[in-house]
């Protein structure tokens, strides 16, 4: 069956049904994980130190805008996992709504309703959010020069740091390349999802499947483009090497969502759910080894293609294999609504939106306290999730904010 709409002839969705508890929560969860990876990051021990200006090279200050002379080892546990897999279980999670929504919409309504819940908190987010958010920076380093120092600064870097929000940019992007699919193709998103179903019958199958295909979009990239490298034009930025990687886990997410959130890999009674026990041991053992092979490749073959792809194999199957244990985890457990849970899930894209300009006000202000590293990590994640979470409520009770957020 299909659907007529004003820009496309799509096929018709399975019908939306009940709220998806197991999906909503697990985006609240992996938002508070950006919160912690974030508030780690002064406090991890390989952190660098502050720069002499905001113009010097290296930019790291973009990714550690506070550093702490207090450190805690395990940063680098958390930090490192969570970049393995949570921003492509973001995008993940996004693309699985996508098709209803399509669908419901139609292209031209969709894309109208995507610029206004994505495109406007970008510009917010980009233009008045970062610099505030990065400002703690140059109180870090700059002592007392004044504020109008900042801006000069800020405006002669050649681009505009725009922080946790390239996100959204680069997810109302993927929303765009995903409708112009539907246009030119408007059985793709059912073709897609009729072959995750099958795959899914098998979950080991989908991981190889997964695996494979987001290898080929991301191990090119990583041996052609450092993995730490970023492109930026103006307030638009992306992780060069993962930047089609992240398309991948999106475009294949679209197809699941459209053969239908609760049947397939997604069933609550499915095997990825039944099999969670295995999942679970599964993801942290492929972790250790990918960090293994990491370590050898930086300590002892820095010049090695071998090691190099061998690292890079290591990526996309342990965020695969990671990804699959969140959603298998979530599944198997969430079965009915959860307050607390109903909380984070309704205020996430809130609390990302703002979260880091709480995050780095609250590692400077920690910079001068006599705390271990972890303690600190421990204020800055509490108080920037609990300051970010009033915020998001504050603000949901303005009728038009909410309308976005």
């Amino acid at each position: 069956m299909t659907t007529t709409t004003k820009g496309a002839t799509v096929p018709a969705a399975p019908p939306a049904t009940r709220s998806n508890y197991p999906i909503g929560y697990l985006r609240g969860v992996i938002v508070a994980l950006v919160v912690a990876h974030h508030s780690a990051l002064a406090y991890h021990p390989f952190a660098p130190p502050p720069p002499a200006t905001l113009a010097a090279q290296p930019r790291w200050w973009m990714a550690f805008p506070v550093v702490d002379s207090a450190r805690w080892s395990f940063a680098t546990v958390l930090v490192g996992f969570n970049d393995v897999f949570f921003m492509s279980l973001m995008f993940f999670l996004s693309g699985l709504f996508f098709w209803q929504s399509l669908v419901r919409k139609g292209s031209a309504r969709f894309l109208r309703d995507r610029l206004l819940r994505l495109g406007l908190p970008f510009v917010v987010a980009a233009s008045l959010l970062a610099p505030l958010a990065y400002y703690p920076t140059w109180l870090e380093i700059s002592q007392h020069h004044p504020t109008a120092a900042f801006w000069h600064q800020w405006l002669s870097l050649g681009q505009w740091p725009s922080g946790p929000a390239w996100f959204i940019w680069v997810l109302l992007a993927f929303d765009c390349v995903a409708t112009l699919l539907s246009v030119l193709a408007p059985n793709w998103g059912n073709t897609v999802g009729r072959i995750a179903a099958r795959l899914s019958r098998r979950p080991v199958v989908f991981f190889a499947a997964l695996a494979a295909i987001s290898a080929v979009a991301y191990v090119p990239m990583a041996y052609l483009f450092n993995s730490l490298a970023w492109t930026a034009f103006g307030p638009f930025t992306f992780q060069t090497s993962r930047i089609l990687h992240y398309l991948v886990y999106f475009l294949i997410a679209v197809g699941i969502g459209a053969w239908g959130l609760d049947r397939g890999l997604l069933a609550p009674d499915g095997k990825l759910a039944r099999h969670w026990l295995l999942w679970t041991v599964a993801a942290p053992i492929i972790f250790v080894a990918k960090s293994a092979i990491g370590i050898a490749t930086i300590t002892s073959h820095p010049h090695s293609p071998a090691w190099a792809i061998a690292n890079d194999a290591g990526f996309v199957l342990s965020c695969a294999a990671t990804s699959l244990a969140f959603l298998a985890l979530f599944l198997h457990f969430v079965r009915s609504r959860a307050p607390l849970l109903e909380g984070l899930s309704a205020n996430s894209y809130a609390i990302y939106l703002v979260h880091y300009v709480f995050v780095s006000w609250l590692q400077y202000a920690l910079l001068t306290a006599s705390l271990p590293g972890f303690a600190k990590f421990a204020i800055a994640f509490s108080g920037a999730l609990g300051l970010s979470w009033l915020t998001s409520a504050a603000l949901r009770q303005i009728l038009a904010i909410a309308r976005v957020v």
